[in-house]
């Protein structure tokens, strides 16, 4: 009973319904990581990965040509809940999905690209197909995702363990048109950082930080989501605050939360166990594995 109320909250949080059936074919297909890679480990727990997905959109939105295609050719703003869907689908499909179903959910996102185009709100042109702008939002999807992982899975990963996420990522990134992306944790960072003197923290951004920080959702699933949301915020890089005008969290604050997510998450992932790592493992080895 429990469990499934928990699974209807986040389907209802980010769309999607039923076993992920569609992972466990072709047999023996490992995919475009396989099971051994770390974006397998970091990907499948839900919690971190909606966690970095609220921090990686907030900062997307402080780039003028990269909120830009947002703005201009997307629902977003009408259908928050959908984006997010679409967006957890692309990432369980290229991390968990059969060969196949990977290239043609990467095929797909490069044709949409190729016809995103216009004027952001500084009139300066942009492309969703420019490699500097794949190369940002890759850069802080990856980074926002490996941010969220050690906190709120509790579990601590090597540098070497660290570096790979990043190499296997990499792939991903270059697949999807952006060029020379960094290998490893630190250069992530650092590539992340000659961003900086780009952003913008104007009106547009503000629009879409405040639904991201008012997350909308039922009564029912309002406290879990209001937590997810905070802790996106929390997961961002510390030089981010000034632009967005807040004060960097303290540590105790961090802290409280980490502590609450671990117990919130505890019957998210008993209810989730069976979910598209699971399936995407039977493909692999085989229903006995």
């Amino acid at each position: 009973m429990i469990e499934e109320l928990i699974r209807r909250s986040i389907r209802e949080m980010v769309g999607g319904s039923g076993p992920p059936v569609a992972f466990l074919e072709p047999a023996g297909d490992r995919g475009l990581f396989g099971p051994e890679s770390i974006a397998w480990k970091v990907h499948a727990d839900f919690i971190s990965m909606m966690i970095g997905g609220i921090s990686s959109l907030v900062l997307q939105a402080l780039h003028p040509k990269a909120l830009a295609g947002v703005w201009d050719h997307s629902s977003f703003r009408q259908d928050l809940k959908g984006r997010l869907g679409r967006t957890a689908f692309f990432i369980a499909a290229t991390t968990y999905g059969s060969q196949d179903m990977a290239d043609k959910a990467i095929n797909r996102v490069n044709q949409i690209h190729q016809k995103v185009t216009g004027f952001d709100e500084f009139n300066q042109p942009y492309r969703a197909d420019d490699p500097d702008l794949l190369a940002w939002v890759h850069l802080t999807e990856t980074r926002s995702f490996m941010c969220s992982y050690e906190p709120y899975r509790s579990e601590a990963l090597s540098t070497k363990q660290k570096d790979q996420y990043f190499t296997e990522m990499k792939m991903l990134g270059e697949r999807l048109g952006a060029i020379d992306l960094p290998d490893t944790y630190a250069g992530t960072e650092q590539a992340i950082r000659q961003y900086i003197p780009q952003l913008h923290f104007g009106e547009r951004a503000k629009s879409i930080i405040g639904m991201l920080d008012n997350f909308p959702s039922n009564l029912s699933a309002k406290p879990f989501v209001r937590m997810i949301s905070r802790a996106g915020f929390l997961n961002l890089p510390d030089w981010a605050y000034p632009i967005i005008q807040r004060p960097q969290p303290s540590r105790l604050e961090r802290l409280a939360v980490q502590s609450a997510i671990r117990v919130m998450a505890i019957p998210v992932r008993e209810a989730l166990k069976d979910g598209v790592a699971a399936h995407s493992l039977r493909r692999v080895y085989g229903s006995t594995k």
